[in-house]
């Protein structure tokens, strides 16, 4: 075939300009591509060498999964498109959910199962997601989108802050012992008195009964009496006090007289950590105003660079881990053990992959505008595929479900370059980085508060993305879609607001309850059909999924 027949999808630019191209794609990912593992691994309360682990897989993962996307692998996998995979904000919450519920390596091992479980489903019901595209019309799609970048927010301005919200106060534990100890002397000195009196009552009542009947008189003076009663008072006093210095013999205090006295955490909202946060924040957005081309897409990377400069000119960022991690390792499969598949969360996970698999119906659509190269059913139906391979992938490798980056996307209109062979460069650098454990220990490294300025907008511009959808939503002709919208959403923030609003509920449904983004996909999807019914047309559907290509 002669080079002028190629379509320039499938042009093989020099290799210098593949290389720097697909870098360009690397640094428009990166920011987002290591912020949801650092999230989940931090909600699992793993050690940083397991986040560094976590981190090392996803990079590992996002270059395997770009490949097949890109390249294609087999008639089945691969829409064979310049599609940068990544892994998708939209699993963060319920993810979240589960690791709060069961922390650590056994935690890991039920998300990592659930994971799999739902790569495995994902593939088989990818050929019926075109029948679906009715149930997410853009009142649903909006709404969705817009929670989930609400519910992320949640985690931006916990690490501005230094940490989640209830890490603002903490027990003051030498007042708590004050009171404790305080506690414990009256409820001792109120055993002495008790038994004092138990003694007196009963010494009296003894010495009544044991006056002896030929007594010269049956009356005692007030002095006789004391004198008599003497020995039960001290036998009581010496009593009560060998009660009150004995540990096993001390009074148990059941309750305080107050609450558990609280002190405020000095490290929460420090005005250092904000000011850093506020840098970061501001270098993203000045680079967003004054930044062009690719410049201006990587401005959060930028920003986060920036702002590791400050902290570590500061004093707070350290490089100590960085320099004890090797030089190269390999990632490998189920590293924190046998993956466990509870049947509860991989449902969780299939509700999560439908959204996905939505989205990536649109990045797919949009980008074939952009290209100018035609998708048939067939290869829409094959890139969807992938999601799940690539989601079954990131089970097995200790890493989470993936998607096609709308960064990415954004980027391939900016520059002009169609070619997917650009993405197969950025998937072998994404996979060399992988195999780096100094890389993923220097993002380990990234202080939470320089995370924080960027996730403002991370995940701000998701809820915008949201916001803009539900822009183009009919209200006026169709008073149900604001109902919609109203309900969803605030089903979508029950678990932000009550936080334990799932307290009498059965402990298995909470990854599920707890998650504010299935919350509100099933609330908006069942609120549609009962308002709308599934007369939903698909073409609106694919038109709300492309404009979340805005989040770039």
């Amino acid at each position: 075939m002669s080079a002028t027949t190629v379509h320039p999808v499938d042009e093989i630019l020099p290799a210098p300009r593949l290389a720097a191209l697909g870098l360009q794609h690397v640094l428009v990912m990166y920011a987002g591509a290591v912020a949801v593992p650092l999230i989940i691994g931090r909600a699992l309360k793993l050690s940083p060498e397991q986040v560094a682990l976590l981190i090392s897989a996803d990079l590992f993962c996002c270059g395997i999964v770009t490949l097949i996307q890109s390249l294609g692998f087999t008639q089945w996998f691969g829409i064979r498109l310049p599609v940068m995979m990544g892994v998708t904000f939209a699993a963060v919450g319920p993810l979240v959910a589960m690791a709060n519920a069961n922390p650590g390596t056994a935690g890991a091992q039920a998300i990592f199962g659930a994971i799999i479980g739902a790569g495995v489903i994902s593939i088989l019901i990818a050929p019926l997601m075109g029948r679906l595209l009715r149930f997410f019309p853009p009142v649903v799609t909006g709404t969705i989108i817009s929670v989930i970048g609400i519910s992320l927010m949640r985690v931006g301005i916990g690490w501005a802050m230094g940490g989640p919200a209830n890490l603002a106060q903490f027990t003051d534990v030498p007042k708590l012992v004050i009171m404790v100890d305080r506690a414990k002397a009256e409820a001792a000195a109120q055993a002495g008195a008790a038994a004092v009196l138990g003694a007196a009552t009963g010494g009296g009542a003894s010495a009544a009964n044991t006056t002896p009947s030929t007594a010269p008189s049956s009356v005692q003076t007030p002095a006789q009496a004391a004198s008599a009663l003497m020995p039960q008072v001290a036998a009581a006093t010496s009593a009560a006090n060998a009660a009150a210095a004995s540990p096993l013999g001390a009074p148990v205090v059941s309750k305080l007289p107050g609450p558990l006295p609280q002190t405020n955490n000095p490290g929460y909202g420090a005005l250092d950590n904000l000011s850093v946060a506020a840098f970061v924040l501001g270098v993203i957005l000045l680079i967003a105003r004054f930044g062009r081309g690719f410049i201006a897409n990587i401005s959060v990377l930028i920003g986060i660079v920036a702002g590791c400069a400050l902290a570590a000119a500061l004093g707070k960022m350290s490089f100590e881990k960085v320099a004890k991690a090797g030089w190269f390792d390999v990632v490998t499969p189920f590293a924190f053990g046998m993956p466990t598949f509870d049947p509860v969360l991989i449902l969780t996970m299939v509700l999560v992959m439908v959204v996905v698999m939505i989205e990536s119906t649109g990045m797919f659509l949009a980008l074939s505008d952009i290209t100018g190269k035609k998708i048939s059913q067939r290869e829409l139906t094959a890139g969807l595929r992938t999601d799940g391979l690539g989601t079954l992938i990131g089970g097995i490798f200790n890493t989470f479900p993936y998607t096609s980056f709308s960064q990415n996307v954004g980027l391939v209109g900016v520059t002009g370059v169609r070619s997917r062979y650009v993405c197969v460069a950025a998937g072998v650098i994404m996979i060399g980085l992988g195999l780096l454990p100094k890389m993923a220990a220097l993002v380990e490294s990234v202080p939470t508060v320089v995370l924080g300025g960027a996730g403002l907008v991370m995940f701000g511009m998701v809820a915008a993305t949201g916001i803009r959808i539900l822009a183009g939503v009919d209200y006026r002709g169709n008073r149900y879609n604001l109902y919609i919208v109203a309900v969803a959403i605030g089903f979508g923030m029950l678990p932000l607001v009550a936080p334990r609003w799932t307290q009498h509920m059965p402990h298995e449904l909470h990854p599920l309850l707890e998650s504010g983004i299935l919350l509100a996909a099933l609330s908006a999807v069942l609120l549609n059909l009962f308002f709308n019914g599934a007369r939903g047309d698909a073409r609106e559907a694919i038109e709300a999924a492309k404009a979340q290509e805005a989040h770039a």
